[in-house]
């Protein structure tokens, strides 16, 4: 359930009202891997996410944060209990024989958020570091005009945030706009993780003649998850960040921002954009 409807008092200058609304739901939920020699799940993250998707938040969010390359390495995805809240907001992901997890590395996924106290310079080492795909080749344009309508295209994909106003959406989309995949969330980066999981599962994995739309700011830890799936172009509605900016240039990325029908702001890898004037 990704909303909740409510009754509210909605004050509109002196007139209030009683009417009808819906909230986003927001719940934990606690993502558990489990090797394949009887071992007992192991906890290695909790987020506060929209109830949905729950399978490929939890395969996303591994995959970004490199602990899985390959669905190969995955035997079962599952809710712990589906009969229970606690069972619902627990998800066991269930390696392969011979998956080697690093748990170091899970303890310091925490680098990636906006509020760490590690730098520029030593943020940017480990995402390279981290990156599973090497830098693509593949030459490829991207109309401006697709760029602009985008967002327009995801908004209607949206029909959560239609409902409640207060969710992110990200979508996926071929370089001629055609919406391929989206997921809502109250957390964008769990929404970025919920689409990098689905094409971690369909096995699309690296994203290098595709591009991704934001519904709100650029964030690192935005742009981080697009480089590990191999993104090149990252679109968002709101602004980036100055570090969002420093690795997509460092990473040889288009990132645009501020983007509406009416134009955008390109950040880096304007090369790639093409003005269709005819």
């Amino acid at each position: 359930m990704a909303s909740l409807p409510m009754r509210i008092h909605r004050f509109r200058g002196p007139v209030r009202q009683k009417v009808d609304d819906h909230l986003a739901v927001e719940s934990p939920l606690q993502i558990q891997l489990q090797g394949t020699r009887g071992s007992a799940p192991k906890s290695v993250a909790i987020t506060m996410r929209t109830p949905g998707q729950d399978h490929d938040l939890a395969l996303g969010f591994l995959f970004s944060e490199g602990i899985l390359s390959e669905p190969a390495e995955v035997v079962s995805v599952a809710h712990r209990d589906a009969k229970s809240e606690s069972g619902r907001n627990t998800i066991v992901v269930k390696t392969a024989p011979g998956v080697i997890i690093d748990w170091q590395r899970l303890e310091r996924h925490g680098y990636t958020t906006s509020s760490c106290g590690v730098c520029g310079k030593t943020s940017l080492e480990q995402v390279h570091a981290a990156l599973p795909f090497p830098e693509t080749l593949l030459k490829w344009q991207l109309d401006a005009a697709v760029i602009s309508t985008a967002p327009d295209v995801l908004r209607e994909a949206q029909k959560s945030f239609a409902r409640t106003g207060g969710i992110h959406g990200v979508g996926l989309f071929s370089l001629t706009g055609e919406l391929l995949h989206h997921a809502e969330d109250v957390g964008r980066h769990n929404a970025m993780d919920k689409v990098l999981g689905w094409a971690f599962r369909e096995a699309r994995l690296p994203l290098e003649d595709h591009f991704v739309v934001l519904s709100g700011r650029a964030s690192f830890e935005l742009v981080q998850k697009a480089a590990m799936a191999g993104i090149r172009c990252v679109v968002a509605v709101g602004a980036p960040s100055s570090l969002a900016v420093e690795l997509a240039e460092d990473q040889s990325m288009t990132l645009c921002g501020f983007v509406k029908p009416g134009g955008f702001n390109c950040y880096c890898g304007s090369e790639r954009i093409t003005e269709n004037t005819g």
